[in-house]
């Protein structure tokens, strides 16, 4: 059976690719260091874990609205709303199994077959994946790491065409961990292009840093956001989108039809992590700083380069063209030979090839030990 262009045309998640194969190797008895993929190593709130139990043992197991619980949405809300300084409508709110739920809706919603989506790279490799399978096209917009990955308006607007619909972009993003400022933002909003921001990452930010949400910049704005970086619930698969008004009830039209509702016990976790989980939040911030500086001093001193430390998320992407061109090659090997498993720069677009992604959402035990497996590895490549 051939497979239709659109879905031929998605490559693997190579993240996911060298995770899978380092639990191969656990399971032969391996130890492996993960520095791969985006988890969180801290538990969920425990205000979150409760709830979710109580909501089990009640019988809290039914469809909900397919927006989610009102009381949830009223609690995004208020909670997005505070960190962005805009006031929400609880109506402009849908509530999904997971951001990338929403992210497929929104982008159901938008485009036609042929409509082009402009993405700022590197970029969080599932982005053109949703575009490719809603139809669209990804048009990439390589990014400059001396000015720390900041988007150029201009270079968008020099990539537009009559079937460009939108822009699709992540602050703090995913690799790169660099955060779009309001102006950039603004004048983004002022092509006359529908704005994608996934915020995810937001509230875990460094030295000082702030975000600036998409959503105080334009009305065409589509902001995704979850649970899943920010209070660790990765496994809880909860998170949502704000939208536009006018874009309200055809979300709401395409969830009831291709996801129903989010798990009601997961959505009553959520509301408690909202209400009581904000001291969660501040020790993984403050713990994961220091592991940045320890992963960066370290990165640096076996010869990767790094421009400028990340300013928001948990990831740093380090040049590794000394040690080798191919990120791929060079990830697995790495893998293979020092077992650590890091992400290949190429699987975030050819901006990022040659380069790799060092997640810091692990203990510093393990990326200190990372550190020392990695050196007479990368010396012997060096040489």
């Amino acid at each position: 059976m051939s497979l239709p262009a659109r879905i031929g045309a998605i490559q693997p998640f190579l993240a996911m690719e060298v995770m899978e194969r380092a639990f191969a190797m656990e399971r032969q008895g391996l130890r492996v260091i993960h520095l791969e993929i985006g988890e969180p190593d801290f538990p969920a709130p425990a205000s979150a874990v409760a709830a979710c139990r109580r909501a089990l043992a009640g019988g809290a197991t039914h469809y909900t609205d397919s927006r989610g619980l009102p009381e949830l949405r009223a609690a995004i809300a208020a909670d997005k709303g505070a960190r962005s300084g805009v006031s929400l409508d609880p109506e402009r709110v849908l509530v999904t199994s997971g951001t990338s739920p929403a992210m497929l809706l929104v982008f159901a919603m938008l485009l036609e077959p042929g409509d082009e989506v402009i993405v700022p790279s590197p970029h969080y490799p599932c982005y053109p994946s949703f575009v490719r399978v809603c139809g669209g096209r990804p048009v990439f917009l390589p990014g400059d790491p001396e000015t720390g990955w900041i988007i150029d308006p201009e270079a968008v607007r020099a990539r537009c065409t009559p079937r460009t619909r939108a822009i699709v972009l992540g602050s703090p993003a995913n690799p790169t961990g660099a955060i779009q400022p309001r102006e950039v933002l603004e004048a983004l909003a002022d092509l006359s292009l529908i704005l994608v921001c996934d915020e995810i990452y937001d509230g875990l930010v460094y030295d000082g840093a702030r975000v600036s949400s998409a959503l105080a910049v334009g009305e065409d704005v589509f902001v995704l956001d979850g649970f899943s970086k920010r209070y660790s619930m990765t496994g809880f698969r909860l998170g949502y989108a704000i939208a536009p008004t006018w874009a309200t009830r055809t979300l709401q039209i395409l969830q009831q039809n291709l996801f129903i509702s989010a798990s009601e016990f997961v959505q009553r976790a959520g509301i408690a992590a909202l209400e009581e989980g904000e001291q969660t939040v501040l020790a993984m911030r403050e713990e994961y700083d220091a592991r940045r500086r320890l992963l960066l001093d370290g990165l640096r001193h076996l010869g990767f380069g790094i421009a400028a430390p990340p300013q928001g998320a948990f990831y740093l992407l380090a040049d590794a063209r000394r040690f080798g061109t191919d990120s791929r090659k060079l990830a697995f090997e790495l893998l293979e030979r020092a077992r650590v498993a890091t992400a290949p720069g190429i699987d975030f677009g050819d901006a990022a090839e040659g380069r790799l992604r060092f997640c810091y959402a692990a203990s510093r035990h393990d990326l200190e030990e990372a550190l020392e497996r990695l050196a007479p590895v990368l010396a012997e490549r060096s040489a």
